[in-house]
């Protein structure tokens, strides 16, 4: 049971750089996932608050497209300097509410500032194409401007990292930003705010709003906020895009997965099982990029079962401020969703070779499940079809290369996945086939690098922009051709000679 021990902080939305002076009409309480203490008390916004935060962002929009791609960019080195030099303060933070391991927790924010060093080139990214003489005496060109107030709604597992796949490169396209992070560990972004703040973002560019679904809702209705970034569960994602799509909005809508790991006869069977369990338990597997399933091809099936076992059986659960290798799962509701497949994928028949419930009350009052092992799973199990989103591995036996791809492929998502060989040819045929957005080769977790675009494909994405990369900029920007014609001074313009006093 969660229990409130002593105070809790208020914590509450940023317009620009001052707090929110209000009274809420509704509060929602944050965790401690380690303790099942609660922390604070979130304010949880209404229409007429995300109406009086867009205002503000709306007002400062104006201004901030105007100003030059010179200062914009010093805002942005200055942001990455004290991303830098704070991360371990942020770090700690996101391990308190999210529950994640602190190593794991610094790791989130150093793949979000990549995308901050991308955006510091903003400069360049922002060129247009120019073309003289298109017609006698024409040319033409193009320009990308800002679109005005965006929106990002951003989830639980990486509070810090997809707030940084977006803010930084909407801000630098001129953009005003109006975040709601997840209500279950807000405030990482407000820290991150406060930094924006210091490195001289003028104030109302970077604005947060934190809410449930009400919040969601008057910000994909909201005639002010012209895009929306989004990433959490695909239901989720698909109604973020209907709905914003319908209030005339773009919208990029990352949504769930259920990625495979493909291991071949031929693999390094170490390397492999190191691989699947890294990826599979990671963050305890609350991850969009997490492997939950291994196709096994059958001539190596049971001693890769044996590999990953033997190494799931040594990681240490616990609190992830105290050197542990997985932490506790974030709610207390989403531990009863998880237990509650493992119990689905016994009674479904699958053989549970490591069972995560046994030991995980001795931890403490905190939400954990042990890493949890399951073989011989079958593709109709509901610990297949479903995105589990918990610490939870299942391996599939397949006969050959051909009936594992044609699992992926008639997989609903297509997020990302991996293949493991020393079959260069092999290889190269799974990632021309492959129906996947992000494809891993010997590579347990393929997210891009943020000079290239994350994204998935099937019902993993909604919306055709991926974030980061150089389709972010795209997406944070409209194009705008010119077509010109000056007059030769020769019919009669200037005097171009040189100047004379009479």
């Amino acid at each position: 049971m969660s229990t409130t021990t002593g105070a809790t902080a208020r914590i509450t939305h940023l317009l620009g750089h001052s707090s929110w002076e209000g009274e809420a009409a509704r509060t929602s309480e944050v965790f401690n996932p380690a303790t099942g203490e609660v922390t604070g008390r979130l304010d949880l916004a209404d229409a007429g608050v995300v109406d009086q935060v867009v205002g503000h962002a709306a007002a400062a929009a104006r201004e901030w497209a105007a100003v030059s791609l010179a200062r914009r960019t010093r805002v942005l080195f200055a942001f990455r300097q004290l991303l830098e030099e704070r991360t371990d303060e942020i770090a700690k933070v996101i391990t308190a509410e999210h529950g994640k391991t602190y190593d794991d927790a610094k790791a989130e924010i150093s793949r979000g500032r990549e995308v901050v060093d991308f955006a510091c080139g903003i400069p360049h990214l922002l060129k247009g194409g120019f073309s003289e003489n298109v017609s006698t005496s024409i040319d033409a060109y193009s320009i990308q401007q800002p679109l005005g107030v965006v929106g990002v709604i951003s989830p639980f597992n990486f509070p810090a990292m997809v707030p940084l796949w977006f803010v930084p490169i909407a801000v630098a396209a001129g953009n005003a930003v109006v975040i709601k992070p997840s209500e279950k560990d807000p405030t990482a972004v407000n820290l991150i705010a406060d930094l924006w703040r210091e490195a001289g973002l003028p104030d109302g560019v970077m604005n947060v709003v934190h809410g449930d679904k009400e919040a969601v809702d008057a910000l994909l209705d909201h005639p002010q906020v012209k895009a929306i970034s989004f990433v959490g569960s695909t239901p989720i994602a698909r109604y973020v895009h209907e709905r914003g799509v319908a209030a005339g909005k773009r919208v990029q809508a990352l949504g769930g997965a259920k990625n495979h790991m493909l291991v071949l006869p031929d693999a390094d069977l170490d390397l492999a099982a190191d691989a699947a369990v890294s990826a599979g338990y990671g963050a305890a597997g609350e991850r969009c990029m997490a492997i939950s399933v291994v196709l096994a091809t059958d001539t190596i099936a049971d001693e890769l079962v044996v590999k990953i076992a033997e190494r799931t059986r040594t990681l240490r659960t616990g609190d992830g401020m105290t050197g542990t290798d997985m932490g506790p799962l974030v709610t207390r509701a989403h531990l009863d969703k998880v237990t509650g497949y493992v119990e689905e994928g016994v009674q479904a028949g699958a053989e549970l070779v490591i069972d995560g419930r046994e030991g995980a009350d001795d931890l403490g009052p905190g939400f954990f499940l042990k890493p949890t092992l399951f073989d011989r799973v079958r593709p109709e199990m509901s610990i297949y079809t479903d995105e589990i989103f918990g610490p939870v591995l299942s391996v599939v036996r397949v006969g050959s290369y051909d009936e594992g791809l044609g699992l992926i492929n008639d997989n609903p998502y297509g997020n990302g996945t991996t293949i493991f060989t020393n079959d260069g040819g092999a290889a190269r045929r799974f990632q021309h086939e492959v129906e996947v957005g992000m494809v891993g080769i010997n590579v347990p977790i393929p997210t891009p690098m943020s000079y290239y675009s994350f994204g998935g494909w099937k019902n993993s994405l909604f919306g055709d922009t991926h974030a980061h990369g150089v389709e972010g900029v795209h997406f944070f920007t409209r194009t705008k051709a010119v077509t010109q014609r000056w007059l030769d001074p020769s019919h009669g313009g200037l005097d171009l000679g040189f100047p004379q006093n009479d």
